[in-house]
């Protein structure tokens, strides 16, 4: 049985210190948005829009150094630093299924009353006109009669402006309405243009080739994500020998194939959390796709190295920070062939 640590102390207002088992954070902020620095590397930003019912998250990853660590000048680097840093890069690529981006409460949204009536004057209209009509000139102004004039065509410049930002600020509501009213009704074309809207994922970018959705109802997704596996998993790692100079090892087959593993069931993972997050779907298919070279013709052919379709009444009840997401794949229904030694092999797409 495992045991997790967790405390939280806060040192000054809207600054806490968390520490846990395996790594440390700070935490600035308070409602509404707050930014977490970890040791690990990770740099989170948590905003949530207070009667929105809309809650986003964005977090940050540092890879590790591809090509030499010195410099030509021979800049000095700290072996331990550039050994902590790559082994939080390994960390962060297979723990993706920690974490959520997307939290969207599209009840609340319908919700949300608009920002004026139409025909009324917008807020920001109505500000500009409070600046203008409050507008006393100084006795400078007052002598030279062209500085009052100049200042009055700027407030009235300003207010104009102000129609046209009130203008944006309705036309958003009403189209952040409208996008609710679509989703909740589980519209299928709603969704692909949601998904498109926000850069589905973006989070995960230069962690992913691509991503493609098809929705064969409305609540029932298939993702397709291409990822290429040589630029994201090292062959090599870091450590410090001895006499406290820096060395590169290879891996071992059984622990190269362990990380990818350990990267592509994550992946999966982050995945379907972030669809259930942000539309109302019950059950999404994801195929997880590489490019791998077949030696015998010399061509380079698409494979499926893993199909799960995971429903989110299951997913919902998992730990993730207690969980081995190649492992927790056998909650679903999955294909998935995987040789300690070999890796992921081709595998039939779940229909």
């Amino acid at each position: 049985m495992g045991f997790r640590f967790r405390k939280s102390i806060k040192i000054a207002p809207g600054v806490r210190l968390n520490i846990g088992k395996k790594s440390a954070s700070i935490s600035v902020g308070g409602r509404g948005v707050r930014h977490t620095i970890s040791s690990t590397g990770r740099r989170t930003s948590s905003i949530s829009i207070p009667g929105t019912g809309i809650s986003y998250t964005k977090s940050h990853y540092t890879k590790p150094k591809s090509k030499s660590h010195l410099t030509n000048t021979q800049d000095y680097v700290d072996p331990f630093q550039e050994v902590t840093d790559f082994n939080n890069y390994i960390e962060q690529i297979t723990s993706f299924h920690k974490e959520c981006d997307y939290e969207y409460d599209w009840e609340s949204i319908v919700k949300e009353p608009e920002p004026f009536k139409v025909g009324e004057k917008g807020p920001n209209e109505v500000a500009a006109l409070e600046k203008l009509n409050k507008y006393e000139p100084n006795i400078l102004v007052k002598v030279f009669k062209t500085l009052e004039d100049k200042r009055r065509k700027e407030l009235e410049e300003e207010v104009k402006k102000a129609i046209e930002e009130d203008k944006k600020l309705y036309q958003f509501w009403e189209k952040q309405r409208n996008t609710a009213l679509s989703i909740l009704q589980k519209d299928p074309n709603a969704y692909m243009t949601l998904l498109k809207d926000i850069n589905f994922c973006n989070e995960l970018a230069g962690f992913i080739d691509s991503l493609e959705f098809e929705a064969l109802d409305g609540v029932t997704m298939i993702i397709e994500c291409n990822i290429n596996i040589d630029d994201i998993i090292p062959t090599h790692y870091w450590n410090v020998t001895k006499t406290g100079k820096l060395s590169k090892r290879k891996y071992s087959m059984t622990d190269y194939y362990s990380i990818i593993k350990w990267y592509v069931s994550s992946l999966a993972i982050r995945i379907a959390r972030n669809i259930f997050g942000l539309l109302p779907i019950k059950t999404v298919i994801i195929n997880n796709q590489t490019n791998v070279l077949d030696a015998q013709v010399g061509r380079i052919d698409n494979i499926t190295i893993l199909s799960v379709k995971i429903d989110k009444a299951t997913l919902e009840k998992l730990n993730f920070d207690m969980i081995d997401p190649f492992d927790a794949l056998n909650n679903f229904e999955h294909n998935v062939k995987f040789l300690k030694t070999r890796g992921f092999q081709p595998v039939e797409r779940l229909v």
